[in-house]
């Protein structure tokens, strides 16, 4: 959530990210009036439980008229108190309801508008040029014997698939390549949960908008994670972090599972846009005034992967409409997919600065030994559809595929050879 000194504070700041989202910026003047409202019923609760106690202490010491007096107030005092506590507790609730709904507040200088508003700021290598007519991925996919979309729906049903023989080794190469490079740079490694509790999954933010792109185990309430962004960010749920271990690092490898609720129609064929993959993601824990160059730092690291796969991409500034609920900053990097003719989304990068932490409760000292909330980040580094542009930009007139070299100890092969 964000920080309520911001609302009270700093309105028309959170009114301006609002807008900058898209969203109604009248639950700025909402909350306002909840949070002024639950205050002075809190208030009132306070000053009549106070006269409550004083009348009560004064019972046992009084006589005749006095007392009679003193238990009839007490008890009018009483229904008083009953009522102030309930209309306290009613607001309190409404306004904690709203407030939760309320999206991270926007980096300064992230580009507004919706989803084609983005900014491109770099594209790096050169888009390969075929003499012949290139194949798409899930031709070469089934060439290669590396894919098999067929049999994943019959198992399975739409959008699932199975990576087979040199499928499966070009994504545990590139997987294990992702690990490697995160743990060079300082990089904790991790194999974390695909099944998290609902305040896993609303701490990071996904149950809001994104609800319906999350799998629900009804019978154990339990979510199936759709990132391992959710268990590395309530990892450190309700601790304290020593703030002289900050930054701190993972590298979480998890299979992940969306609905791909409201994508009907859209990237139905291949493994662009499907409900399982795995992925290697980067989490960081660092201080609030880190924040910004940590999420730099993690925008390089994905470029130094896309340039270890030698793909060409560029990087994107995503507009504030088109932000997550939880962040503040996010850059997409896109690789180019030559059958397609356009760059699609391999990674991004987001700054969600204090909010999934005051949500989590995950908190430093600062330099007076006072509890404060850290900023979290996170990054992909490699996922499975990664896949999709190294077979298409590596791909030779016989149906072939060209490692990339720095793949090639991970995989086991330079090249990937037509089976059919």
């Amino acid at each position: 959530m964000i920080d309520l000194r911001t609302l009270r504070e700093d309105p028309d700041r959170l009114r301006a990210s609002q807008r900058a989202r898209g969203e109604d910026d009248s639950v700025v003047d909402v909350l306002l009036d909840l949070d002024e409202r639950r205050r002075s019923a809190l208030s009132s609760f306070e000053s009549l439980r106070a006269e409550q106690k004083s009348v009560g202490r004064s019972v046992s010491s009084a006589k005749g008229e006095e007392r009679e007096a003193l238990l009839a107030r007490a008890k009018e005092l009483a229904a008083q108190v009953k009522a102030a506590e309930a209309e306290a507790s009613e607001l309190a609730a409404r306004f904690d309801e709203t407030f939760m709904t309320v999206p991270n507040i926007v980096e300064e200088g992230a580009p507004a508008g919706g989803e084609e508003d983005y900014v491109v700021l770099e594209e790096v290598g050169e888009r390969p040029e075929f003499d012949f007519e290139p194949r798409d991925h899930i031709e070469l996919g089934e060439l290669l014997g590396a894919i098999d979309i067929e049999r994943g729906a019959k198992v399975s049903g739409a959008r699932f698939y199975f990576l087979t023989g040199v499928g499966a080794r070009l994504q545990l190469g590139l997987l294990n390549l992702a690990i490697q490079q995160a743990i060079e740079n300082g990089f904790t490694p991790m194999i974390t949960p695909s099944l998290v509790k609902p305040e896993a999954m609303a701490g990071t933010g996904f149950l809001g908008a994104h609800a319906s792109e999350v799998y629900r185990v009804e019978a154990d309430d339990l979510y199936l994670v759709g990132t391992s962004e959710v268990p590395l960010a309530a990892y450190h749920s309700d601790e304290i972090l020593d703030a002289r271990s900050l930054p701190a690092r993972y590298a979480g490898w998890s299979s992940c599972y969306r609905r791909e609720a409201g994508s009907y129609g859209k990237d139905t064929r291949g493994i662009l846009r499907v409900h399982q993959f795995d992925k290697v993601e980067m989490f960081s824990y660092c201080l609030p005034e880190q924040a910004h160059e940590e999420h730099l730092r993690l925008l390089n690291w994905e470029k130094e992967m896309l340039a270890k796969v030698e793909l060409p991409y560029r990087v994107i500034d995503v507009a504030a409409g088109d932000l997550g609920s939880s962040a503040a900053r996010k850059y997409d990097t896109e690789a180019w997919i030559p059958t397609q003719g356009r760059y699609r989304e391999v990674t991004s990068t987001s700054n969600c600065t204090e909010f999934q932490a005051r949500r989590l409760k995950v908190r430093y000292r600062d330099e007076n030994g006072k509890p404060q909330f850290v900023a979290t980040l996170n990054g992909t580094l490699a996922t499975t559809r990664w896949i999709i542009a190294i077979l298409e930009n590596h791909q030779q007139a016989d149906g072939s595929v060209v490692v990339p070299k720095a793949l090639r100890p991970y995989v086991g092969l330079d090249v990937l050879k037509p089976i059919r």
